[in-house]
């Protein structure tokens, strides 16, 4: 016999259903509250911010430069300066990353301060920037501790470019003062024997460094990483118990000359 389900057995079923539902809910809010956290968030690193500060004569360059400097990402002027002793007795207080000087500052010149803030904090980075291109202030500066050397004409992504090489080890000069700085050490000085305990592919880095190249295109040149390039520089480094890329160029233009 056909059994007829009346009203109310429909509805005890759809009540059983929605308490069915309901249960499984509860018990699904408690499980994904309770289960432990599948994926641990990872932590950011914090951006790297390149602290520079200026050191320019010039109002309207100097005001230029901070402006373009806060409106770039990963660098933050901390401090201008008109001239170089305002400079020498602030900058060892609160030491930037990166120094930008200008080599013609009234009274004490830029190339003086540089000497005499590396004496005070050897670990300085400084950029020379010039509207000049003449050899032997180039050697001086060089000579004197800057890390790399830059005309003024140069678009301001190079000099962003040329801060980060510093601040990363590196010591960035245009070919042209490259050159310059290989002709004005054409001395009749007896060649480095520390230069001789590099091999070939290090002196092959050696000349792409003595030739104002970037680590990216002495990469491409020789057909090996960025990595590798770094590392062959770092050793570099060592051999010649140099600091710099600029004191590595100086001992192989000796060696070159002699």
């Amino acid at each position: 016999m056909r059994h007829v389900h009346s009203l109310s057995d429909y509805q005890r079923r759809w009540d059983a259903i929605i308490l069915w539902l309901e249960m499984n809910t509860v018990m699904n809010m408690v499980v994904v509250e309770s289960a432990p956290t599948r994926f641990s968030p990872v932590a950011v690193p914090e951006p790297v911010i390149i602290k520079v500060s200026i050191v320019e004569d010039d109002a309207k360059l100097r005001e230029t430069l901070v402006r373009y400097f806060a409106g770039q990402s990963g660098f933050r002027c901390v401090k201008a300066y008109a001239n170089a002793e305002a400079a020498l007795a602030d900058i060892p207080q609160h030491l930037p990353d990166v120094v930008l000087m200008d080599i013609n500052l009234p009274g004490m010149s830029g190339i003086e301060c540089v000497s005499k803030l590396r004496k005070a904090a050897p670990l300085l980075k400084i950029i020379m920037l010039t509207v000049f291109e003449e050899g032997e202030q180039v050697f001086q500066a060089l000579s004197a501790g800057a890390f790399g050397y830059l005309v003024k004409s140069n678009r301001p992504q190079k000099i962003l470019e040329a801060i980060r090489e510093v601040f990363d080890g590196g010591s960035p000069m245009s070919g042209h003062i490259a050159r310059k700085v290989v002709q004005s050490l054409h001395t009749n000085s007896v060649a480095n024997a520390e230069t001789e305990t590099l091999t070939a592919r290090e002196l092959e880095v050696l000349q792409g460094l003595s030739r104002g190249h970037p680590y990216k295109e002495i990469a491409s040149e020789l057909g090996i990483s960025l990595s590798t390039v770094r590392t062959y520089i770092q050793r570099i480094y060592e051999k010649l118990h140099v600091h710099s890329q600029t004191e590595a160029v100086m001992k192989f233009a000796r060696k070159q000359s002699s």
